[in-house]
Parts: C-alpha cells; sequence; structure tokens
C-alpha cells in the first residue's frame, strides 16, 4: 500500500511539472506575439492563429487551460496590451493595478 502512495504522489509531481513546462512555452509564445505586435502589427492574430492550431490546442491542454474561443480572446487582449508577462507577472505591476483600481474606486 505504501509503495502505492508513494508512486502515486510522484506521478502527480511528475505532471505538475509537466504542467509548469508547458505553461512556460505559453508564456514564451505570448512574448513572441507581444514582440511580433510592437514590429508588425499583427501579434494578437499571431497568437489566435497558434492558439486555434493543433500543436497550440495541444500545448494549452497540457499546461491545464481548455483551449476554447474564449480562452483565445484572452490571449488577443493580452497581447494587444502589450505588456511582456514577465512584468505583467511581477509583484511590482501587480500591486501598481491594485493601487490604480483602488484609486479608481475612490474617485
Amino acid at each position: 500500500m505504501r509503495d502505492f502512495v508513494d508512486g502515486t504522489a510522484f506521478n502527480f509531481e511528475q505532471g505538475q511539472r509537466a504542467r509548469k513546462l508547458f505553461a512556460a512555452v505559453v508564456l514564451a509564445a505570448l512574448d513572441d506575439a507581444i514582440a511580433d505586435d510592437k514590429k508588425y502589427g499583427n501579434g494578437p492574430e499571431q497568437i489566435a492563429r497558434w492558439a486555434r492550431s493543433r500543436d497550440g490546442r495541444e500545448v494549452l491542454s497540457c499546461a491545464g487551460i481548455d483551449p476554447n474561443e474564449r480562452v483565445v480572446q484572452g490571449l488577443m487582449c493580452f497581447v494587444s496590451r502589450g505588456v511582456r508577462t514577465s512584468v505583467a507577472l511581477s509583484r511590482e505591476e501587480s500591486e501598481r493595478r491594485s493601487q490604480a483600481e483602488s484609486e479608481a474606486e475612490a474617485a
């Protein structure tokens, strides 16, 4: 019984690591689309094409993201904002956003 539990825990951890790896691929695709948007102006279309492709749907699924049209629209919106993923995920950016929201509510 103990071996079964250890094996299950190991498999779960391996799955979590794989999910994080695929999530990193999604973040890299977003950064590439943002770079394309700044350079060529077609970033949202690029990320939508990728997310709707067979490979894109597979990567999104492996990252734990349901590859539906709502997700594609969200990715396109994120790319159109032009904020790189490393900046968007940073603590400073989240604090700045929450401060701006609280100031907007106070006004």
